[in-house]
């Protein structure tokens, strides 16, 4: 069973900070290997992110999660992303794109909501659907703006990037990990049982197993990894105005930078001396924005942009 959900979570390209793959690797075994697990939350992470947010207003009608202060409607994005609710989802403080982007659509819709907040403390995650609610994010009839208050990388920061109103930073706040990784392995030795698994692809299809011992196995798993890294870097460049070029050489290459150096690269807008409240109260005092498009772009769901 182990196995299997190893083999599961290393067959998908992830937009995470490395060190946070292995832990979700790890969480997903203990949760599987132990079913007392399934009746604790996370490790408090989320809650205590959650109940910062919750301080600051209101929760939002219509919504699971946002919240709502002075016609600013929040929206939190926080642990690990996933394109819908899972075990660590449910148990392990990860975020859910299926549930953010109908909490977005909510706030969108509502007569109450003037202009609305991302708050981001996300180390980035799968690469499903990222790209999607970027796109929906980019395409918001009410100004998005978004505030970091730990980490916004990696998935998180392809998503924040997209937001028309800028991003504002912690002063501590952490943003960049550009790029995308996959974690696999090949078999050595035989397993404990002393038999050896073996997979044939057929003829035209070798590259469905690469040689993941050889540079040429790895080669074609950078190629895959490469092309959505392309497209990673080309919404960034984009929503932060841009060249792709200035995004490959000034914002990490694959790394992370903080508080004034995120700024002077140009990753950010603006550090936050208040944090998040300091950044509600900017956003509720210059009043309502003008809309970028028009209210058709409201009903947009991660469905029709797929299609688009």
């Amino acid at each position: 069973m182990n196995q299997h959900v190893l083999a599961a979570i290393r067959s998908q390209p992830w937009a995470i900070m490395p060190g946070y793959l292995e832990a979700i690797e790890a969480i997903a075994l203990r949760v599987l290997d132990d079913p007392a697990v399934l009746a604790l939350k996370d490790d408090g992470h989320q809650e205590r992110q959650l109940s910062a947010v919750a301080a600051m207003g209101e929760r939002a009608p219509g919504t699971r999660k946002a919240m709502l202060r002075d016609g600013i409607g929040m929206l939190p994005l926080l642990g690990p992303v996933f394109p819908r609710s899972n075990i660590m989802t449910e148990y392990s403080g990860a975020a859910s794109l299926d549930i953010a982007a109908a909490d977005l659509r909510a706030l969108q819709a509502s007569p109450e909501v003037r202009q609305i907040l991302m708050v981001i403390d996300s180390p980035g995650g799968a690469v499903a659907q990222v790209n999607d609610f970027a796109r929906l994010v980019a395409a918001s009839p009410k100004p998005i703006s978004v505030h970091v208050t730990g980490l916004c990388c990696s998935a998180a920061y392809w998503i924040g990037s997209a937001a028309a109103g800028g991003i504002s930073l912690d002063p501590t706040g952490v943003v960049g990990s550009i790029g995308v990784l996959i974690s696999t392995s090949y078999q050595v030795d035989p397993d404990a049982n002393g038999r050896r698994d073996l997979e044939i692809a057929s003829t035209n299809a070798p590259n469905k197993r690469p040689d993941l011992s050889t540079p040429e196995g790895q080669a074609v798993v950078r190629q895959m990894l490469d092309g959505i890294e392309d497209i990673f870097i080309q919404t960034v460049a984009r929503g932060r105005g841009v060249t792709e070029a200035t995004v490959r050489s000034e914002f990490g290459k694959g790394g992370t930078l903080t508080g004034k150096a995120a700024k002077a690269a140009g990753m950010v807008d603006r550090i936050e001396a208040d944090g998040l409240d300091g950044a509600i109260r900017r956003l509720a005092k210059a009043g309502p924005a003008a809309p970028r498009r028009t209210a058709a772009a409201n009903t947009l769901t991660l469905a029709q942009l797929r299609a688009s």
